[in-house]
């Protein structure tokens, strides 16, 4: 029945792999469960003032549902949830004021369901599809490398390995820090079982990093067992007469234009590393695309912000997952994770730290989440995506110059949608002003122009 479902043998990969990369790229991603109750949940204005409880089991539903679709309907081994650039972009609208009114959380969840319609429309008319197909092949290699560096350098925040600084943006961290020396100390594990070529190596290593955490008492056991909560206060809560409203239109065109191209961004790197990118082309792109859209619906229903792909599922890829049992696994793993909560929140909750910034004669603290468990995981994911980088026309400006933004824009905006769109822009230009305009698809000649009024107009 799996061969039949999944195609392990064509793919070269068997059912324990796929169990494996699955259960990986779970827990590399788990930590948006926590980020959803501490973003969503917290109050206004941090947070959107929603049912923290809730808000976990709409999220691990809307995860999981979207997982199943892409791992059933497309077979790729691509994860999704709700993703990190939407989440505070809910926020910010949840707390919007329009006529003197906040528009609050109700208007938020019910324009990210209509952005969902649109996408599942899109999806069915195969819109996003030809969008997709449309980014051009030296762009879609700087893509995978600049969404690789972007991994790595989560990784490295989550660490405590690098944190921010007023001046310079980033700096060193403290490596004395014992978050960081248990962070440390799972690179180092996870990289040596790496380079021995051990199977399992990121998930052994997350093992030995979480027990290490544990008896060290950096980790707390809370428990194994607890039934969810309710996701009753928030699932159907919509207020349509207030969000179909000419004041609320520019929010649903950025909650499509971050998810369109979030996805295609992830779709691109995990695909590239699993093997499926041949000739710039991915079949069943178009199944792939509805599956996001299918989670934003649920989603929404439910009380979650947009769903879209997770560029963790390189870790997945990583480990070994080929095909769409990879997304299947990593989906049951949110719906068991609603039982087993305390053990998923001990080992990809992370802690909560301070670090202090000296801003001129002022000392400030700010508290950041460490996951060190996971950490090192996403550091050895972002190296495994850097293979892209040989495979981009360095010969031919028009060619390097967008690919070079598009890798530099992804990690330094931390915006996937900002890195395309700067890599598209500067790619048409170059190619318009050395006379190359046959190059240029209507398509992608439209997509440029729509990025540059996103940025002049939409993008605060």
């Amino acid at each position: 029945m799996l061969e039949r479902l999944f195609a392990l043998k064509a793919h070269d990969t068997t059912a324990g792999t796929e169990v494996r990369a699955g259960v990986v790229t779970f827990m590399t991603m788990s930590y948006i469960l926590f980020v959803q109750r501490g973003l969503l949940g917290a109050p206004p204005p941090a947070g959107a003032g929603m049912d923290p409880g809730a808000v976990v089991v709409a999220a691990a539903l809307a995860s999981a549902a979207a997982c199943l679709v892409m791992g059933l309907g497309a077979n790729y081994p691509v994860a999704l949830a709700p993703g990190m650039g939407e989440n505070f972009f809910f926020v910010t609208v949840a707390g919007m004021s329009v006529s003197g009114a906040v528009l609050g959380w109700r208007v938020a969840l019910t324009a990210t369901f209509l952005a969902g319609l649109l996408f599942l429309a899109l999806s069915l008319f195969r819109v996003r599809e030809r969008v997709f197909h449309a980014v051009p092949e030296g762009l879609k290699y700087a893509i995978a490398v600049g969404i690789g560096v972007l991994i790595a350098f989560f990784g490295l925040q989550k660490a405590g390995i690098v944190v921010g600084e007023p001046f310079s943006q980033v700096t060193l961290g403290r490596l004395d820090r014992p978050e960081t020396l248990l962070a440390l100390f799972g690179l180092l594990v996870t990289a040596i079982l790496w380079a021995r070529r051990v199977r399992g190596a990121f998930l052994l290593g997350i093992v030995i990093t979480t027990l290490a955490g544990w008896a060290a008492g950096l980790l707390q056991w809370h428990g194994l067992f607890a039934l969810p909560p309710s996701p009753a206060p928030l699932a159907l809560q919509f207020d349509f007469a207030r969000t179909l409203s000419l004041a609320v239109v520019p929010v649903l065109v950025v909650f499509v234009f971050l998810d369109l191209f979030d996805t295609i961004g992830t779709l691109i790197a995990v695909g590239d590393q699993a093997g499926l990118l041949r000739e710039g082309r991915l079949e069943n792109a178009g199944r792939a695309l509805l599956a996001d859209a299918v989670g934003s619906v649920v989603g929404a229903s439910l009380g979650s912000s947009t769903v879209t792909s997770y560029v963790e599922s390189a870790a997945g890829v990583a480990e070994g997952g080929r095909t769409g049992m990879t997304a299947v696994v990593a989906g049951l793993c949110f719906l068991v994770a609603l039982f087993f909560y305390p053990l998923v929140e001990m080992v990809g909750g992370g802690m909560t730290v301070t670090h202090v910034l000296a801003v001129g004669p002022e000392r400030i603290e700010v508290p950041f989440l460490l996951i060190p468990t996971v950490a090192p995981v996403l550091v050895l994911v972002g190296c495994l995506m850097m293979r892209g980088v040989t495979r981009i026309d360095w010969h031919d400006p028009a060619e390097a110059l967008p690919a070079f933004l598009v890798i530099l824009g992804i990690p330094l905006s931390f915006n996937i949608a900002t890195g395309i769109a700067l890599g598209f822009i500067t790619w048409v230009l170059l190619k318009a002003v050395t006379g190359r305009w046959r190059e240029v698809s209507p398509l992608v000649g439209v997509l440029a122009l729509l990025f540059l009024l996103y940025f002049l107009f939409v993008r605060p």
